[in-house]
């Protein structure tokens, strides 16, 4: 698939957005440019682009280093290193010499300035340049509190990243997960949530009792997990900004890997009963369930499609777990995984294109993706332990994770993208599980 930024005009137009404090203004003349990706080999060649010095103190370095590496960890972009630049004007509003960029092989070109306002806010400002074009392809200004500078700087990514493929970006959003310290014997688990790039990890819970599952809402900054408390399972629902904690219900024997609708209104789950499992789905409204599948095994692992209509999940009924597919209401199940190994895990891309899952198959984990109908199944990475695949908003990253063996071992957390060539460790604290990515926050 080719991205092909498209033709946009700004007549000078001030278009003021206010999000969580960040406002933001765009500015500028835009002039027809082209660049382009292309991702349909199987090793992209990522985009040289200069992300150059911005104007300012410390804040404006560090802004513009969060934007360099998120985008070089997309794996579409190759940030030039900054040594080679010969043109030393790093002025939003100023023309660039585009010959001594093109001499160093850049595509694009961004350049920046930050600065304090009277009131104390920040002004952060940018241009996207299209080098072999020589034109403009966006400017915008943002003003926002200090503190939240690592925001300007990823909503900057996410801008870049839009105007250059085509699509959206995903570097404003976080993930919710499961933080692990202490001896493989005895973990202490707390929810956790963090920056998609692993900055401003806190807990969410204190490490009382085992937590399993966060699973983000696609609509709000909510969170649905497991969690053992008095040694019960229950299903909680935790609203991340006020730390307001509610129960979703008590359900009779054990709970699973609960997970939202689309429209964040309803939780699909599965609740063993006796020694087989079945999914329901509950109206967080009116608190009323309804069983979606009865079956003698074990179905789990339930996951939405994007528009809702159907469902996809995990099953023994053929014998051994295989994925199926079924309408949103439990009618028509339908096998949609036919290879060898044992497939669990789905959740549906928030594209709609593709299922990810993960296989055990010759004693290792694989983490895969599939179309709908089963077809196109892809293996993009495998590993001792690798589980638990999530999507990044825009459904072209995912983020795992992987246990490593031993007494001393722990799981970590991953990215990849489709392609599978571009594989990283994200950071944290003490050992992680479980990730859940959040929608964008702008």
């Amino acid at each position: 698939m080719n991205f092909v930024c498209g033709k946009s005009r700004f007549a000078r137009l001030a278009v003021i957005l206010v999000v969580a404090g960040i406002v933001l203004v765009a500015i500028g003349t835009a002039t027809w440019a082209k660049v382009e990706i292309d991702i349909t080999k199987g090793n992209v060649e990522p985009l040289p682009i200069a992300i150059n010095h911005f104007g300012g103190d410390k804040i404006a370095q560090d802004i513009a280093a969060v934007v360099e590496a998120d985008l070089r960890s997309s794996g579409l972009f190759k940030p030039i290193d900054k040594g080679a630049f010969i043109d030393k004007n790093n002025d939003p509003n100023a023309r660039p010499r585009f010959e001594d960029w093109r001499v160093i092989n850049a595509q694009a070109l961004v350049n920046g300035r930050v600065s304090r306002e009277a009131d104390g806010r920040l002004k952060a400002e940018f241009r996207l340049w299209d080098v072999f074009a020589g034109g403009e392809m966006i400017g915008q200004q943002f003003f926002s509190d200090p503190n939240n500078w690592r925001r300007v700087a990823h909503i900057i990514a996410d801008t870049i990243y839009k105007e250059l493929t085509g699509e959206a970006g995903y570097f404003d959003s976080r993930v919710v997960f499961v933080d692990e310290s202490g001896p493989k014997d005895a973990r202490i688990k707390r929810l956790a949530i963090m920056d998609q790039d692993g900055a401003n990890m806190r807990t969410l819970t204190q490490g009382n009792e085992l937590v399993l599952t966060p699973r983000f809402s696609p609509t709000r900054q909510e969170v649905t997990y497991m969690s053992y408390e008095g040694g019960q399972p229950q299903v909680y629902l935790l609203q991340i900004e006020t730390g307001r904690r509610e129960i979703v219900g008590n359900f009779p024997g054990m709970t699973f890997a609960p997970r939202f609708s689309p429209d964040g209104q309803k939780i699909v789950m599965s609740l063993q009963q006796g020694g087989n499992a079945n999914i329901y789905v509950m109206d967080l409204r009116s608190r009323n369930t309804t069983r979606l599948t009865s079956s003698s095994s074990i179905d789990t692992s339930p996951s939405f499609s994007p528009d809702g209509n159907k469902i996809v999940f995990e099953s023994d009924r053929g014998g051994r777990q295989q994925l199926y597919v079924m309408n949103a209401d439990g009618s028509s199940p339908e096998r949609i995984s036919f290879g060898t190994g044992r497939y669990s895990t789905p959740v549906w891309s928030p594209r709609g294109d593709l299922i990810a899952f993960t296989k055990q198959q010759g004693g290792k984990f694989l983490i895969g993706v599939m179309r709908a109908d089963g077809k196109g199944e892809r293996i993009l990475t495998e590993g001792f332990h690798n589980e638990g695949p999530t999507w990044a908003p825009n459904g072209r990253v995912m983020m795992f994770f992987r246990d490593s063996p031993g007494a001393n071992g722990g799981p970590k957390l991953y990215s990849i993208d489709l392609t599978g060539y571009h594989e990283r460790q994200i950071r944290t604290p003490a050992f992680a599980s479980d990730p859940a990515w959040s929608p964008l926050l702008n």
